[in-house]
């Protein structure tokens, strides 16, 4: 069994280029042991805030602090009826907030979680921020956008593109915190596998760049690396919106291991087991009266002498006699194996290897190609006209051996070099803003040099 240890992430937030206020906020819960990694895992949070002044922040600040903390406080419950209890809980604790305070009415939250387990990785999603995996060359979602887009491209049959360009993107169709009551997403649990990486992003992020972008870059570069890259990029392309990412990379202790053995996971909090008498297998026990019934029917029809008389007609009654008799023992002792299994009881469970949810939603490639890191290197070159005299040189000069790399087919080195020139922009862009502008958090890295 894993003992969670292996895993490296790094979680990076940015105010971006257009906002006066950071109303993303993210957390990180990780396990402070074996034991602790087996009950309840690692846990990844990434919250968008919405509403006016300072309500957006502090229902994203309240989700990231709160989920955590309710979410290991209730880890005597299976793990995807301990998350759904702790966003529910706090969809109510948001919900009492905004209906206290004028200046908090109606504020609202994406929240997206990702728990790690021995058993694989577990979703739990309101609102449309994302969870990937990307695994080898390609990336998935695991998580479903409650956005209006998406509802006009699963329900109307639109494309992508016909979808965005028919509604606004930024229209949430479930959110954590306007309402008492909260329907939440439970995706998974997915298999983990060595290598395997995963990320939560908010819509300042996704907004930006493509998911081949996106893939490409946590694929090709260190956690670290990666977040302050797709941060970088979406700087470059304005950055409209706050900006959040987490990436973590699974290693060997991750890897999902199963076995029959292990116990379901109870989905409510009724009991699995009822405790009255076993359920009575009446379908088999109808199979086997109807199956003696026949048998004697056609025994007698055997049996008859005027039967005998014809082989051929008394061949065929012997023989559906006999497959008579066969049902009948079958269909009993099926019945019988009835009454000793146990009691179904009221209680939901998800057996080992079961999953919840219908995702991965979505699956794109992410393997680099010349397009694919030419349109990262084209947005750079875009932005670059703003740098100053010092940095847009070094910055061309980056460029044009990314541009080399790529078209040598050295991907990773040009995705590198690709990444060295996002720092230079984003040193830029941290270097402009004053004292009274919001700075970005600062990242925090875990588990890498």
């Amino acid at each position: 069994m894993g003992k969670g240890t292996s895993l490296i992430y790094c979680d990076s937030t940015d105010i971006g280029r257009r906002r006066s206020n950071n109303q993303d906020s993210k957390a990180v819960l990780p396990p402070s042991s074996p034991q602790q990694y087996r009950a309840r895992g690692w846990m990844f949070l990434v919250a968008d805030g919405m509403g006016a002044h300072a309500a957006g922040e502090e229902a994203s600040r309240i989700a990231a602090e709160r989920v955590p903390l309710v979410y290991e406080k209730t880890a005597n419950r299976s793990p995807p009826l301990a998350l759904r209890r702790s966003l529910e809980q706090i969809n109510g604790e948001i919900n009492s907030k905004g209906e206290s305070s004028a200046a908090f009415k109606g504020m609202g939250t994406t929240c997206t979680t990702l728990v790690i387990l021995p058993r694989g990785a577990l979703v739990g999603h309101i609102g449309d921020s994302r969870a990937y995996r990307i695994r080898g060359r390609t990336i998935e979602q695991l998580s479903r956008d409650h956005s209006l887009v998406w509802e006009l491209e699963s329900a109307g049959g639109l494309s992508r593109e016909q979808a965005a360009g028919a509604a606004p993107k930024n229209i949430i169709t479930r959110s954590m915190g306007p309402h008492p009551h909260v329907e939440v997403d439970l995706e998974g649990p997915f298999p983990i596998e060595d290598g395997d990486i995963f990320l939560l992003c908010s819509d300042g992020l996704s907004g930006q760049a493509t998911d081949e972008e996106i893939g490409l870059l946590a694929a090709e570069l260190e956690p670290r690396a990666a977040a302050a890259a797709l941060i970088g990029l979406a700087l470059v392309r304005g950055a409209p919106d706050n900006i959040t990412v987490i990436v973590a990379r699974a290693g060997a202790e991750e890897q999902t291991k199963t076995s029959s053995s292990d116990e379901p996971w109870p989905l409510s909090d009724e009991p699995v087991a009822a405790s009255g008498a076993a359920t009575v297998p009446w379908k088999w026990l109808a199979v086997a009266g109807v199956s003696l019934f026949a048998g004697l029917v056609l025994f007698g029809l055997w049996s008859n002498p005027d039967s005998k008389a014809n082989a051929t007609l008394s061949a065929i009654y012997m023989f559906a006699a006999g497959g008579a008799a066969l049902t009948f023992v079958g269909a009993l002792l099926a019945a019988f194996l009835g009454f000793l299994a146990p009691p179904a009881g009221d209680g939901r469970v998800l057996a080992p290897g079961r999953q919840l949810g219908k995702g991965p939603y979505r699956t794109y490639s992410c393997a680099a190609t010349e397009p694919l890191v030419e349109g990262i290197l084209g947005s750079i070159e875009a932005a670059a006209h703003g740098l100053a005299d010092a940095d847009r040189e070094r910055t061309v000069t980056i460029l044009a051996r990314a541009r080399h790399n790529a078209a040598e087919h050295a991907f990773h080195e040009a995705t590198m070099a690709a990444a060295e020139a996002l720092a230079i922009y984003t040193r830029s862009v941290e270097a402009s803003r004053t004292d009274e502008t919001v700075r970005s958090h600062a990242p925090r890295p875990r588990g890498d040099s």
